[in-house]
């Protein structure tokens, strides 16, 4: 694959992103999706972005396994892998543009979603971690679905998560094990899309330094950072992206 030079500042950039959004700031990957959907053809960086998300798993993993809460990875499990399917039949349906089309406007719902969560956290914070059981069921499908198409799913676990009050290290635990197990769970249907191939893995391996930088270094970066300028500016180019990708 021949790229040029700032197609590999923004693909690195976007790797390394990935890793920090693994162990630092929970949500940041929808940022690496935005720059892969821009710097290559949608479908082909929805199925580069995977292999690299799936490193950060790993690392995220084993920094945070310990504080894993399995009743909520059960919980929601059968429910995200049954939209993974539902994903995959809709990726075998669509073309580049619609690809992109779709992942603008995943993205646009991820925002309003992030700043609805925002102007409702004071009722977030009241509520009782015992949700109705549709709640878990909606966000399980709309999870799988998203992380197949454009690997989106972050944001709405994010929701899952804050709604179940969990602490801190509960939280990155409980997340990095859900997205490694359904991050595996979504290969043979990447593969069997075409969207993992030989060309784009020997790119992942290209990559796949940024990412475990941005891993490692996340919990040490992530305390001297003004997280909410940090998330500002994130959501900012997110925003940008999702405009280009829908729009352009």
């Amino acid at each position: 694959m021949s790229l040029d030079w700032w197609q590999w500042a923004l693909l690195a950039l976007g790797a390394f992103l990935a890793g920090l959004s693994k162990t630092g700031i929970a949500g940041l990957s929808i940022l690496t999706v935005a720059i892969f959907a821009n710097t290559l053809p949608a479908r082909q960086a929805s199925g580069l972005v995977l292999p690299l998300l799936i490193v950060g798993d790993v690392v995220a993993v084993a920094m945070y396994r310990q504080h894993t809460l399995w009743r909520h990875v059960v919980r929601m499990f059968p429910w995200a892998g049954a939209g993974v399917v539902f994903g995959w039949l809709a990726m075998g349906r669509i073309n580049d543009a619609q690809t992109a089309r779709l992942i603008g406007g995943i993205l646009a719902v991820m925002l309003a979603l992030h700043f609805w969560r925002k102007t409702t956290r004071g009722r977030e914070e009241q509520a009782v971690a015992h949700a109705p059981p549709w709640f878990a069921a909606v966000i399980g499908l709309l999870a799988g679905f998203t992380t197949l198409v454009a690997n989106a799913a972050g944001p709405v676990m994010i929701l899952y998560l804050l709604a179940m009050r969990l602490p801190k290290l509960e939280f990155l635990g409980t997340g990095a094990v859900f997205f490694m197990l359904l991050n595996w769970f979504k290969v043979p249907f990447m593969v069997d899309l075409g969207l993992i191939n030989g060309g784009s893995v020997m790119l992942n391996l290209w990559l796949t330094p940024a990412v475990l930088a941005g891993a490692v270094l996340g919990r040490r970066i992530v305390p001297h950072l003004n997280q909410q300028i940090f998330e500002a500016v994130a959501l900012f180019f997110t925003a940008v992206a999702a405009v280009k990708l829908l729009f352009f």
